[in-house]
């Protein structure tokens, strides 16, 4: 019973600690120290991005399976800063079960940025791009709008529950038929460079990080399953573009 207890705890945190950005090395090098912390004789970890599994073997020689399905990312870096100091102190300290659990709720039920910051993170984000990309400060500043725009979208379709392939169409013909009704109305004068500058707000970046990490670090199949879904979300977003180039392109002078 207190293998088990132990397990799902070591559990809950490496599916936080995925679904908050970090790489597969990471979750299983926790989940590794926590349960060999609790004197398990041997420690299995599996991960891939949608899924964990790991086996346990306690000091009686009883064995024991448990895994779980990642269905959702929602990259938290502060998130997973807050769950390596809990992993840390946990090796460190071997805490009660219920403290390990109450820090654990803690840390999940912790929350982001107001979304008036993340909106304004996006508007100077996307209205930095288009200048970097050789846009003039009209398109700046029509970038900067429509990235203002672009994080409600994004909440909004969230709260859906929509699949991340379709939503990133959604969200990438949004921001192109805006930018072509503003160059249409005269509000900034290079569509492509106040598309590009809000396409950088979908570019899954740190995905591609992690997958190019994983590779590296000898987690292949995690590697390349975060490289194919990092593609297919370029794709996605190309898609929405293209869409949006077809039905809005007759705007432009």
């Amino acid at each position: 019973m207190e293998t088990e207890k132990l397990l799902g705890l070591a559990l809950d945190i490496g599916e936080e600690m995925l679904i908050s950005g970090a790489e597969v090395g990471r979750v299983e090098d926790s989940m590794r120290r926590i349960l060999s912390t609790y004197a398990m004789q041997r420690v299995d970890v599996f991960t891939i991005t949608s899924s964990i599994v790991v086996t346990v073997t306690d000091a009686d020689g009883n064995t024991l399976t448990q895994t779980r399905r990642i269905r959702q990312y929602e990259t938290d870096l502060d998130k997973l800063h807050a769950l390596n100091d809990l992993s840390r102190r946990i090796c460190a300290q071997r805490p009660s079960f219920a403290e390990i659990k109450g820090a654990i709720a803690e840390i999940v039920k912790s929350k982001p940025y107001p979304v008036p910051v993340q909106a304004l993170a996006f508007a100077v984000i996307a209205g930095s791009f288009t200048l970097f990309f050789g846009g003039t400060f009209l398109d700046a500043a029509a970038s900067a709008l429509i990235g203002l725009l672009l994080k409600f979208v994004v909440l909004l379709l969230g709260r859906t529950g929509v699949n991340r392939v379709f939503a990133n169409v959604i969200h990438s013909l949004f921001v192109s038929a805006l930018a072509f009704l503003c160059t249409a109305v005269g509000f900034g004068a290079h569509p492509d460079s106040i598309i590009i500058g809000n396409i950088m707000l979908l570019i899954p970046g740190i995905g591609m990080t992690n997958a190019i990490r994983d590779v590296i670090s000898g987690d292949i199949i995690a590697g390349i399953l975060r490289f194919c879904e990092a593609v297919v979300i370029a794709l996605a977003i190309a898609a929405g573009y293209s869409i949006a180039a077809l039905l809005c392109g007759r705007w432009l002078p």
